[in-house]
Order: C-alpha cells, then sequence, then structure tokens
C-alpha cells in the first residue's frame, strides 16, 4: 500500500491509512483514519514509516513471511462501544452479529480476530462527505471529521511484548491516553497525545 506518509503529508485523500498507538498502561490499539484523521506527526517524520506500518499489518493478519506470532491466541471476546452512523448496520446488536458471521468465515481477516485473540483496541475517525453526515452512535458530545472514536474494545488485553522487537518502532505512544477510558480522541489534539515512536 502506497500512503506517500512524509512531514506534509495531509488527511483528505482516497487512501484510507491504518497506524497503531501504544497508551500509557502499555495497550495497543489500531486506529483507521477514514480518510480525514490526522497522523501523529512523529509518524509521519519516521523514515520509511509506510514499510513499517505494512509491516505490522501483515504481522498482525498473520500474512508475514518474515515475523511469526510470538504469543498464542488470547481467546477473549469483543465490546463494541460506538459505530459510524453512515454506513453498516445501525444497532449495536446487527454489528455484533455482523463481526461475528466474519469471524466465524475467515478468522484471520476479521477485526473481532484482532480485538477478541490479539487484545487490541480499535479506534476509527469520523468519516463522510461533508462535515456532521457521519457521527459516532453512543457519543453525545459534538464530534468532527477525523475525530478518533473507541470502536472496538478487547476483554483480554494485548501489549507491546506481543509484537517483535523490529516492529515496536513503528507505533506511536501516547504519555496521557488510557484506551480503557478515553472513548474519542480529537483529532485536532493528535500531536498532544501522541508525541514520540516507540524505543
Amino acid at each position: 500500500m502506497t500512503y506517500d506518509l512524509e512531514p506534509n503529508w495531509k488527511p483528505g485523500g482516497g487512501v484510507i491509512v491504518t497506524w497503531y498507538g501504544i497508551d500509557k498502561n502499555g495497550r495497543v490499539a489500531i486506529f483507521l483514519n477514514n480518510r480525514w484523521g490526522n497522523l501523529p506527526s512523529c509518524l509521519l517524520s519516521m523514515k520509511g514509516a509506510e514499510d513499517s506500518l505494512d509491516s505490522i499489518s501483515e504481522y498482525l493478519y498473520e500474512e508475514s513471511g518474515k515475523y511469526k506470532p510470538i504469543c498464542e491466541d488470547k481467546k477473549g471476546d469483543y465490546k463494541l462501544d460506538m459505530f459510524p452512523s453512515w454506513i453498516g448496520p445501525k444497532d449495536i446488536n446487527s454489528l455484533k452479529a455482523h463481526h461475528d458471521r466474519i469471524f466465524l468465515e475467515n478468522r484471520l481477516s476479521s477485526d473481532a480476530n484482532l480485538v477478541a485473540n490479539k487484545g487490541l483496541f480499535i479506534y476509527q475517525a469520523v468519516e463522510g462527505n461533508e462535515p456532521k453526515e457521519d457521527y459516532p452512535v453512543g457519543y453525545e458530545g459534538d464530534t468532527e471529521m477525523g475525530d478518533y472514536y473507541r470502536y472496538m474494545v478487547p476483554t483480554i488485553y494485548g501489549g507491546i511484548e506481543d509484537f517483535p522487537q523490529e516492529l515496536r518502532k513503528g507505533i506511536a505512544v501516547s504519555d496521557s491516553l488510557d484506551f480503557t477510558v478515553d472513548r474519542l480522541i480529537p483529532n485536532k489534539n493528535i500531536n498532544e497525545h501522541f508525541k514520540k515512536m516507540f524505543g
């Protein structure tokens, strides 16, 4: 995947970028920018950022020819927190059934596997074709396009130790966020929360 990531990169193009962050307690999350979410400047300034993100994705989906899983599946479960208003199932039960079905049909490619068995949180950015077209169902405050909301929550948490040493450098670090508590991360504040890369 080509994102053309560099320090002057801006969201709003046609490609969804997936990046990774770790909170102050060592828990790891997947972030989908859905075209509109900002990426941390520390990631954009990293040499080989695209390759690092691709390598992490291949590792998590167990498609890597270089990195093999270094821990067993957590064998946990997952909870849905908030979800997009403008696409997909419109209630939490239908969405859970949708993810459960994908998990049964193609486990390794499913979000449910990444959360239940890898122990990762998933955040998605508010998207849409124009402001206010999309919002996270379950959040009572105002949101802007690009704000990251908590989508899926694991019942058993993974951590940085679940990643090979060489891949950890591609994960952005927050000393302020707690993924078990922080349900919404304003897009404008990404660089306040993620100031450095791991290691």
